[in-house]
């Protein structure tokens, strides 16, 4: 049986062009792999190639453009134990890097 493809996700208000630059910003390179974001080179969790069609952000919660903008926003409230800082970013620059994550649907 074959795995159905994953829905295309919208982020609200977000603009994947400015969420490259939020990546570049708050230096989320440091720690994953970002395909087109450059220096986004980091080993220290997950790569994020074809991040558009995962069905779950860090195996915590369903991939929905809300639990997304949570996640990038404040990753302890769902996940307490995560390495994953709160950095600070603000509702907008979340939404921003969500729409440029699901730009990433490929390898």
């Amino acid at each position: 049986m074959a795995c159905k493809s994953a829905p295309r996700r919208e982020v609200s208000g977000g603009d994947a062009a400015r969420g490259r630059e939020a990546i570049k910003k708050y230096a989320c390179g440091a720690c994953h792999i970002i395909p087109g974001v450059e220096g986004a080179i980091g080993k220290e969790s997950h790569p994020l190639f074809g991040f558009a069609n995962r069905g779950d952000i860090a195996g915590v919660t369903s991939n929905t453009p809300e639990n997304l903008v949570k996640w990038i926003r404040r990753p302890t409230d769902l996940a307490p134990r995560t390495k994953m800082p709160t950095l600070g970013v603000s509702e907008q620059e979340a939404k921003d890097i969500a729409a440029y994550l699901y730009t990433l649907n490929g390898e």
